[in-house]
C-alpha cells in the first residue's frame, strides 16, 4: 500500500521540481553543449548579439506574463508594437522625446481598449485583444501610409547600437524592465492583487478588491512595454516597418512566459523565469542555426517544449512570484 501512494506523491514532486526550474535546468544544459560544440560562442560579441535579439521580446513577454497572471492573455502585442513604430517617425522632428512619449502614450491607449473590453464590456481576453491584433496592424499601416521609413534620427539609432558598460543599451534596458516588473509582482499590493485576481477572480471581488482597475492597469502595462518593444525594434532596424515590426512577437512572448512556469491558468506569475524562457527560446533558435539546422527545426522543437510546459503545469499547486 505505501509503494502505490509513493509513487505518484514521487511523480508529482518531480513534475513540480521541473515545472519551477526546469527551465534554468535546460539553460545550463545548452550552454555546456555550446561551450563544447559551438566555435566562438563563449565570447562578448556573441554574447551581445544573442541579449539583443532576445531583448525585444522579453520586454514584450514581461507584460504578457502579467496579464496571463490574471488569467487573461494579449494578442495584440505585435500590431502595438507596429502602432509604436508607425508614430515614431510621424514626431521625430520635435525631438526624439517627444516621438518616443507619444509612442508610449499610444500603447497605452491600446492597453486601456483591451482593459475596458475586457474589465468593464466582459468579453473574453483572447476575442478583446484578437481584434486589435487585426485592427493595430491596419491601423499602424494607415500611419505610415503603407511605407518603410528610415530612421536619421542620431538619439534614437543610439539607442540601438549604443553600449553601456560593455554591453549594449537595449540589454540594460531590458534587465531594468524586468527588474521593476519583479519588484511590482513581488512587493507591492496591486502584484498581490493582480495574483489573487488570476486565482480566483469571483472570490476576489467577493472580498472587495478593486478588480477592473487591477485588470485594466494590467493590459495598460502589456500595452506600454509592447509600445517599448517597438521603439527598440525600430531603433534595432534603423526604420519604421509596421508590416514587420512585431510580427508573431506575441507567439513569442507567450511562449517564453509559458516555459517560465507561469501557468496560462492564472494565479501565479514569474518575470524572472519569463526572463529566462526568453533567453531559453532564443539559445534554441542560435544554436540549431550555428549548426545549420532550418528554421523550421527551432520551431518545431520549440513547439515541442510548449507542449511539455503546459503538461508540467498541469500539476501545479497555487502560488505567487
Amino acid at each position: 500500500m505505501t509503494e502505490v501512494v509513493a509513487a505518484p506523491r514521487a511523480n508529482a514532486g518531480t513534475r513540480a521540481w521541473l515545472r519551477d526550474n526546469g527551465v534554468y535546468a535546460a539553460i545550463v544544459v545548452l550552454v555546456a553543449y555550446n561551450l563544447i560544440f559551438t566555435e566562438n560562442f563563449a565570447t562578448m560579441a556573441n554574447l551581445s548579439t544573442q541579449l539583443v535579439q532576445v531583448a525585444p521580446v522579453l520586454i514584450v513577454a514581461l507584460g504578457m506574463a502579467l496579464v496571463i497572471g490574471t488569467e487573461g492573455v494579449d494578442l495584440s502585442v505585435g500590431s502595438v508594437m507596429a502602432i509604436a513604430a508607425a508614430i515614431l517617425p510621424l514626431y521625430l522632428g520635435y525631438g526624439v522625446l517627444p516621438a518616443v512619449l507619444l509612442a508610449l502614450v499610444a500603447g497605452g491607449l491600446c492597453g486601456a481598449l483591451n482593459g475596458t473590453l475586457v474589465a468593464v464590456v466582459g468579453i473574453q481576453p483572447i476575442v478583446a485583444t484578437l481584434a486589435l491584433l487585426v485592427g493595430g496592424r491596419g491601423l499602424a499601416l494607415v500611419f505610415a501610409d503603407g511605407q518603410m521609413t528610415v530612421i536619421q534620427n542620431d538619439s534614437l539609432l543610439g539607442l540601438g547600437t549604443g553600449e553601456l558598460l560593455g554591453l549594449p543599451v537595449i540589454v540594460w534596458l531590458a534587465a531594468a524592465l524586468a527588474a521593476l516588473v519583479w519588484l511590482l509582482v513581488r512587493y507591492t499590493t496591486f502584484g498581490r492583487q493582480l495574483v489573487a485576481i488570476g486565482g480566483n477572480r469571483s472570490a476576489s471581488a467577493l472580498a472587495g478588491l478593486p478588480v477592473r482597475r487591477v485588470l485594466m492597469t494590467t493590459y495598460v502595462i502589456s500595452g506600454v512595454l509592447a509600445a517599448v518593444a517597438g521603439i527598440v525594434a525600430t531603433a534595432r532596424l534603423t526604420a519604421s516597418d509596421p508590416s514587420a515590426i512585431g510580427n508573431l512577437y506575441e507567439l513569442s512572448a507567450i511562449t517564453a512566459v509559458v516555459v517560465g512556469g507561469t501557468p496560462l491558468s492564472g494565479g501565479r506569475v514569474r518575470i524572472l523565469g519569463t526572463v529566462a524562457g526568453a533567453v531559453l527560446m532564443q539559445m534554441i533558435t542560435a544554436t540549431l542555426i550555428k549548426h545549420n539546422l532550418p528554421d523550421s527545426t527551432a520551431q518545431m522543437v520549440q513547439a515541442a517544449i510548449i507542449v511539455l510546459a503546459v503538461y508540467l503545469q498541469r500539476s501545479r499547486a497555487g502560488g505567487g512570484q
